[in-house]
């Protein structure tokens, strides 16, 4: 708890400065736009406000993110961080437009801009100082896991870009007599409108829920499977509550031997186990039993079924495969790919082969998805 108040109490830190900077810099450059007559300076000083915006709206997400759980949201409220991100994004959106319509009517009504050396001196300075923003910003989003600052970080260290590509306008106009003030400005719009676009992206990713991460899941198996007992790790599910908030659960495959109190053991371990090196609570291990020995029909399905995996590229991976040779009976997970056009039809055909090789028994395969590596 107390990592979690110093990481939003840093966040918190890192906007001041960035609002600080931002409104300071827009403040300059509008003076230099409205003097030199420049839309692609004036439009930048927009630009420095919209992140100065998005600052002070990470501050009030950051904020609000922090509050404790509770009976309506046990949960707590870290997903408010992404609907931040969402409103910063929306922003950058805004921007890009009304720059770009701006940009379209000086293309079609030109004007020619004035520049005075103070003005680009300042613009070289801005420069400068948005990339040093840009590298302090994401450094600390990248530490802090906070994806609006590291997503302001990247915007703030292309603005140092735009600003320089401004200044070469600039440069181009006083020593050549060409404008490229307003196709310069459309340009800008157009890429900010594109950060904005990918922003909003990210955020609903976030949001709706995206796949695992590889490392992650490969890493939580791994700590899963040392310990003692054992057998296997698999359905890896992990739900986002927000940065550093990840809840989830997992299968385990234990020997049909193993007592109550020995699968408790086991369960307790690897949600310890998990929280300590990965920081993600597992509140759910379920458990799939396997055959102690493999007798002559297991070792056979078993083998069967790995054949399939390796024949049918539909079929991913099977496992918590039990095999009652008494009952004739066999009950396994299937994971069938997202690119297979039905996966229910995949599924049953697995089934149906297996019934061909081992007409005696009586197949029962579960569909899984395929929701980590």
């Amino acid at each position: 708890m107390d990592e979690e108040k110093s990481r939003k109490r840093q966040i918190v830190r890192v906007s001041i400065v960035g609002i600080v900077v931002n409104v300071a810099l827009a403040a300059f450059k509008a003076a230099i736009g409205l003097f030199s007559n420049s839309i692609a300076i004036t439009l930048d000083a927009v630009n420095n406000l919209s992140d100065a915006a998005s600052s002070a709206i990470t501050i009030v997400g950051t904020k609000l993110s922090g509050r404790s759980a509770n009976r309506d949201h046990p949960y707590g409220y870290g997903r408010i961080e992404y609907l931040t991100a969402m409103v910063v994004s929306g922003i950058v959106l805004w921007a890009g437009l009304t720059s770009l319509v701006e940009s379209i009517k000086g293309i079609v009504e030109p004007q020619a801009p004035s520049y005075e050396p103070i003005s680009l001196a300042i613009i070289g300075v801005a420069v400068v100082v948005k990339l040093v923003l840009g590298r302090y910003v994401s450094a600390a989003g990248k530490r802090l896991d906070a994806d609006t600052l590291v997503a302001s970080g990247a915007d703030a260290s292309f603005d140092a870009i735009i600003s320089a590509s401004t200044l070469v306008a600039a440069l181009v106009y006083v020593f050549a007599g060409v404008s490229l003030e307003a196709w310069l400005g459309a340009a800008i719009s157009i890429v900010i409108v594109k950060s904005g676009v990918e922003m909003l992206r990210e955020a609903l990713d976030k949001v709706l829920g995206e796949r695992v991460d590889a490392d992650l899941a490969k890493g939580i198996k791994e700590a899963t499977c040392s310990v003692e007992g054992v057998r296997g790790a698999y359905d890896l599910i992990l739900a986002d509550y927000g940065p550093q908030r990840l809840w989830g659960s997992i299968h385990v495959e234990v020997d049909e031997k193993a007592t109550a109190s020995e699968v408790d053991r086991m369960t307790r371990e690897i949600q310890m186990l998990v929280l300590k090196e990965h920081h993600v609570i597992l509140h759910t291990v379920g458990i799939y039993s396997t055959n102690s020995t493999e007798g002559s029909d297991a070792k056979a399905i078993r083998e069967a079924l790995e054949g399939i995996v390796r024949k049918d590229p539909y079929v991913l991976q099977v496992h918590g495969l039990y095999v009652d040779s008494e009952l004739k009976g066999a009950t396994f997970d299937v994971v069938i790919s997202w690119e297979a056009e039905s996966r229910e039809a995949v599924r049953q055909s697995v089934v149906d082969r297996m019934g061909e090789l081992f007409p005696e028994y009586a197949f029962v395969a579960v569909l899984d998805s395929d929701v980590s590596d």
